[in-house]
């Protein structure tokens, strides 16, 4: 009796979850990216002084080779537009890998240690304010809290929601599929955010995203 209520009592909250916290998640995202480009679009191109501290990297490959005036528009408008469409719920998954990879250049440019020599020493750059090891805790949080968004979408209040419905495909959003490729999906996207900071870390997120996918003991 007590298992039927604790499990009827899930089973509700799942249902008014598939609602809010994926709304919840695309409101904050959207303001948090809007606001970062608006700043940019308002203001001057500071990209060409990066990096601008011993301990930073610089733009990773092929951003470090493009103009900064490209990398600049780049920047701002992906986190004008892509933000846009989070706030509406429109393409979400492919707004949010999006974001993940302006959060990864970010990151990897002006907020990740160059050189770090232990865990430890990378974990005193899970900071706010750099005090010469990195300041790459808001760019993590932001790739955290965007997964979830690239993983189960934009929730029942957006457009891609209604767009599934108009199609009749709006019973797919339960369907759950485990095999090989869906753990290659899974390290793909690892490496897609990984590469940017440290590309060995990327590289190997995909060969074994990679063995998983073309092996055939891991496929249906």
């Amino acid at each position: 009796m007590m298992f039927d209520a604790y499990d009827n009592l899930t089973a509700r909250l799942r249902v008014a979850g598939d609602y809010l916290w994926p709304l919840a998640l695309r409101l904050i995202m959207f303001w948090e990216f809007w606001e970062s480009g608006i700043t940019k679009l308002r203001g001057g191109n500071w990209f060409a002084d990066i990096p601008w501290a011993e301990w930073q990297k610089g733009f990773p490959w092929p951003f470090g080779a493009l103009p900064t005036e490209v990398n600049w528009l780049a920047a701002t408008w992906g986190e004008l537009v892509f933000s846009v469409m989070l706030l509406f719920g429109l393409f979400t998954r492919f707004a949010a890998l999006s974001l993940i990879v302006v959060a990864s250049v970010a990151a990897a440019a002006v907020h990740w240690p160059a050189n770090w020599g232990s865990l430890r020493g990378l974990w005193e750059g899970y900071a706010i304010t750099a005090q010469g090891a990195g300041n790459y805790k808001l760019s993590l949080l932001f790739v955290l809290m965007l997964l979830p968004l690239l993983f189960h979408g934009g929730g029942k209040l957006s457009l891609d929601h209604l767009l599934l419905k108009l199609t009749g495909r709006d019973s797919c959003v339960s369907e759950r599929m485990g095999d090989g490729i869906t753990a290659a999906l899974l390290f793909a996207v690892l490496g897609v955010t990984t590469i940017w900071v440290e590309p060995s870390w990327g590289i190997a997120c995909f060969v074994v995203g990679a063995l998983f996918g073309l092996t055939p003991a891991f496929r249906r």
